[in-house]
């Protein structure tokens, strides 16, 4: 059975009320959280705000995840770069670009001493790929990065807002096994794109999946409450051989346990139906 994490944050107080964001000073809080609920793994978030002080981004702050880890059983598996939402590799500024690079590439060699294995590539909202300048640019931007993460052993896991034949001509273009597809259930229930005909493209390459539920065009609801097709996504996903996490990245409300269980007892439900 496939392990459940958790998205950063999830289970803590919002930092500086922002919906998503690494709690920056008590980020370790979550994991014994995290353990008393029986998940698995945290995805962590590395974010463009206050970056230089995230503990993925100094061999101190490794230490220090190592140390929760440890003491709770809870691995960090995977990381959401969000940074690259603020500072994306197809960005039409080049001093942008130079930055994100290099400061990506200082993450990924971090993310090894973790046994990371999926950095995941934001390219929605802000940092859509929204023409086809911006893919160029990303295709050309990313392949740096690519060599680095594959001698580390990390898949870079790519989230996008593309249907699915446009996503599945990227992934054509970028035919490296180390770059991968996150699949996130809400995003693409919210773009009305069908689950079948998502994985029938690129379901091959999927390492990381998020559980989220939205509305058709509109943003996160508790999960199950949705436009989601439960039903759809599980008979994708037994299409594939999928052995990651499944990132639990739903719904929160400002303080983030109670609805988070509710949603977690949920989830956990389906998949004890669809075994």
């Amino acid at each position: 059975m496939n392990e459940i994490g958790i998205m950063q944050g999830r289970l803590l107080p919002k930092y500086k009320g922002r919906y998503q964001a690494h709690p920056v000073g008590y980020w370790h809080k979550e994991f014994s959280i995290a353990a008393d609920l029986k998940l698995d793994c945290i995805e962590f978030i590395f974010d463009f705000n206050d970056f230089e002080i995230n503990p993925l981004y100094t061999k101190s702050g490794i230490n220090k995840i190592l140390e929760q880890i440890d003491q709770t059983g809870i691995s960090v598996k995977s990381v959401c770069a969000d940074y690259l939402m603020e500072a994306p590799f197809h960005s039409d500024n080049s001093n942008i670009v130079t930055s994100s690079q290099n400061i990506i590439i200082d993450l990924l060699h971090n993310l090894a001493l973790l046994e990371v294995r999926d950095l995941v590539i934001p390219c929605v909202d802000q940092s859509s790929l929204s023409d086809q300048n911006k893919l160029e640019k990303f295709i050309n931007n990313i392949k740096p990065i690519i060599e680095v993460a594959d001698n580390n052993k990390i898949n870079l896991s790519l989230e996008t807002d593309l249907n699915p034949v446009i996503f599945s001509q990227l992934l054509n273009l970028l035919p490296y096994k180390n770059v991968t597809v996150n699949y996130d259930t809400g995003n693409s229930a919210s773009l009305g794109y069908d689950p079948l005909e998502e994985f029938k493209y690129y379901g091959h390459r999927i390492s990381d999946i998020h559980i989220k539920d939205r509305k058709l065009n509109s943003g996160s609801v508790i999960l199950g409450t949705g436009d989601l097709d439960f039903n759809r996504f599980f008979k994708a996903l037994d299409t594939i051989s999928y052995t990651s996490p499944f990132i639990m990245q739903v719904y929160r409300d400002d303080e983030g346990v109670e609805i988070f269980k509710k949603q977690l007892d949920f989830f956990r439900n389906l998949l004890n139906k669809k075994i």
